[in-house]
């Protein structure tokens, strides 16, 4: 398993160098731009593009890893089709092929006969590209390929990667939007219980050189199963907890004495804003992105991350989940928590990642319908839950 999640961390680099290397010329990444059709749309945006460097990265990774590891291309999902139609209405379905010649003759293809285009990116994808973690390295262990899943986000946050934004100011570490807020997202779960098992988050943008304008990236991995929880932020994790404690208030007090931290969609109901209030004060903020979101969970940056639509997806939340699940927290149904008493001892609603929604069609048979609640700590999300019961139904009496 710890293979798998090596070569997990490889493709997502490449991935990353791919996001990375389509940013460099506007005029080269205007080409790459299509809409994406009517079944692959989601709800959230008015207009919803795909790109070319989306279809490339999650072709890389699928690719990749069927070479390594035979078979397991069938199990690997992602968010785009590898459809394409170029400027001069012909239909090319993107595949990597086997050279890199090969590859730069498909991409002329897509890109109406760009060669530069085609051979510069032709050049990325076929590039080899080396990750050691000594961490991962001193680990073996072995799980059965055949009951593993894999879904692929390959560039989340796409609005923000179009737009490109690179002179954002963060707050208190959390960039509302900007380069910053785009990931690359790949989770692995057990196709059998639907429970996720390793997760990497690849952050391509996170630092700009000054002298040579290049970006370094960042990527954080997670993996949970068996009894073993490891995961990229151990180090960081022990030394923080070592010189930080925690003041957990409760009831009341805790809502005039916010202890709790949130990071939010700037589309959030107005409601969830109200209550989230009271239990975060001015420790509330907004982001772009899914996958930026949860990795601020991850990052330690807040306690929660929630979101009350339906407009996330198993391929959005999968990774960061399974990080979280090494780190002893976790992605839940914010629709359940709601409806549940905790009196009753039942366990927390986890997402899981290998039905689909019934009745649904397109991309809303693998959304998150109930919404959802990540989080690092359960003792903490329980107090926050109370919390938030409290002052979501204060909110109905005053309306």
């Amino acid at each position: 398993m710890s293979d798998i999640l090596r070569e997990l961390l490889c493709v997502s680099e490449k991935a990353a160098n791919i996001a990375r290397a389509c940013r460099q010329q506007e005029a080269l990444f205007q080409l790459l731009i299509e809409e994406k059709k009517e079944g692959e749309k989601n709800k959230k945006f008015a207009v919803d593009f795909k790109t070319l460097a989306d279809v490339l990265v999650q072709e890389v990774i699928k690719q990749n890893m069927e070479n390594k590891f035979p078979g397991l291309e069938k199990n690997i999902f992602g968010e785009e089709s590898n459809e394409f139609t170029n400027g001069l209405g012909e239909k090319i379905t993107l595949r990597l092929c086997s050279t890199e010649e090969e590859t730069a003759e498909l991409l002329s293809q897509v890109l109406s006969g760009n060669k530069v285009a085609s051979e510069a990116l032709a050049k990325v994808v076929h590039q080899d590209v080396a990750f050691t973690d000594p961490t991962l390295d001193s680990t073996e262990i072995n799980v059965p390929q055949d009951i593993l899943g894999i879904w692929v986000d390959p560039i989340d946050s796409t609005y923000q990667y179009i737009k490109g934004s690179t002179d954002i100011k963060s707050n208190q570490g959390i960039f509302p939007c900007g380069l910053q807020c785009v990931t690359i997202l790949i989770g692995v779960y057990d196709i059998q219980t639907g429970v996720p098992l390793m997760g990497v988050i690849n952050q391509p943008f996170v630092s700009k050189d000054p002298n040579t304008l290049r970006w370094k990236g960042q990527c954080y991995w997670g993996l949970s199963y068996m009894g073993t929880n490891m995961h990229s932020l151990q180090l960081t994790v022990s030394r923080r907890n070592s010189s930080e404690t925690h003041t957990e208030n409760t009831g009341s007090e805790a809502a005039l004495s916010p202890s709790f931290s949130a990071v939010i969609s700037t589309s959030e109901k107005e409601t969830i804003k109200a209550a989230l209030s009271r239990v975060c004060g001015d420790r509330i903020f907004g982001a772009a992105g899914a996958g930026y979101k949860s990795l601020c969970v991850v990052q330690g940056l807040v306690d929660i991350y929630i979101f009350s639509e339906d407009t996330t997806f198993k391929w959005d939340s999968c990774a960061a989940h399974a990080i979280l699940r090494a780190m002893g927290g976790g992605i839940v149904d914010l629709k359940e928590c709601l409806e549940r008493n905790p009196e009753t001892g039942l366990d927390l609603p986890q997402l899981v990642y290998h039905v689909e929604n019934e009745g649904a069609a397109g991309v809303d048979r693998w959304a998150n319908k109930g919404g959802l609640i990540a989080y690092r700590s359960r003792k903490r999300l329980e107090t926050f839950l109370s919390l938030l019961v409290q002052n979501l139904a204060l909110a109905e009496t005053q309306t």
